[in-house]
């Protein structure tokens, strides 16, 4: 079991951590390669990582508690909300359609990045200028900013900034200590830094903060806490799970993939960042990698999904 994921991580130079358990059993739990390479810190199973767009889930949780909570609903429209704000997006865009990526908005992150966004109001203001691109609930195409929209939706709905309804309403009723919102410039220690593919770190790549589409930072052990919490009811009434891990569009619930029949997965990739959770309800496994380059992901994701086919 451990000695081909060893060679794999050797072949391509794979820096990051591979968790996979079975209820209380741990299976698997390697690290690899550096957290930091100047400072020659290694990474260790619990160090944490940015996980990109893994954090959609969250949004997706953060909003469908404010639904379940009848303070918003999947029907609502965005222009309900924003108001005159961000006035491209189409009136007819709805809570569900911005969490399904059926909502056809312009996606900010066609452009390249701006590493100074950090705040709610940066986040508005890069969001804007960015037309329709094809009328709501028509297709699936998934869009990083239809999930920094929702962000901005929740802030507005609940009155508490993004980041602490992420705290107040995943994070900390799934135990998952590891998990926040960090600055990028500015990493507590146990806390990888993201590398290019040409050893440059990934602090001019990414927002410094992130937000409703992705850039909070976590760790292997945090996911392993986190599929118990959501399935137990922890973090959402069990009804809502439910129709959340039920497939909306394109093998995609609300705000979690559902790659085949009795699996659910949360994951992310971006500048310097690699990210794969994957949890079956039914069996209990779950497989996490979390990199910080994206070396060696492809092969290594590949052996984890054989891994769990033969399980």
């Amino acid at each position: 079991m451990e000695v081909p994921l060893t060679a794999l991580a050797e072949e391509y130079g794979f820096s990051g951590v591979v968790l996979v358990t079975c209820g209380e059993e741990t299976l698997v739990e390697r690290a690899f390669g550096y957290a930091h390479i100047g400072y020659g810190v290694e990474n260790t199973v619990d160090t944490r990582f940015a996980i990109a767009s893994g954090v959609k889930g969250f949004t997706a949780l953060v909003v469908v508690g404010l639904v379940a909570e009848g303070r918003l609903a999947l029907e609502t429209t965005a222009r309900e909300v924003l108001g005159d704000d961000l006035p491209l997006i189409d009136d007819r865009v709805t809570v569900e359609h911005l969490l399904t990526h059926t909502s056809g908005i312009g996606d900010y992150c066609d452009k390249e990045a701006d590493p100074t966004v950090a705040t709610s109001a940066d986040y508005l203001a890069a969001l804007d200028g960015f037309p329709q691109r094809f009328p709501p609930g028509t297709r699936f195409h998934y869009n990083d900013g239809a999930f920094a929209v929702l962000g901005v939706l929740a802030e507005r709905i609940a009155g508490i900034p993004f980041a602490e309804l992420v705290r107040a309403r995943v994070t900390e009723p799934a135990g998952m200590t590891d998990t926040a919102f960090l600055r990028s410039d500015a990493l507590p220690a146990r806390t990888a830094t993201g590398y290019l593919e040409d050893g440059r770190t990934n602090v001019f790549s990414l927002p410094v903060v992130g937000y409703g589409d992705g850039g909070i930072y976590s760790s292997a052990p945090d996911f392993r806490k986190f599929w118990p919490a959501l399935l137990d009811g922890r973090i959402l009434p069990r009804e809502w799970v439910d129709r959340m891990l039920r497939p909306h569009a394109d093998s995609y619930g609300l705000g979690f993939w559902l790659p085949r029949p009795g699996a659910v997965r949360s994951e992310g990739g971006d500048a310097g960042v690699t990210f794969r959770s994957t949890h079956e309800p039914s069996s209990g496994f779950t497989a996490t990698l979390i990199s910080n380059n994206h070396r060696g992901g492809g092969p290594l994701l590949g052996w984890l999904d054989e891994f769990l086919t033969k399980a």
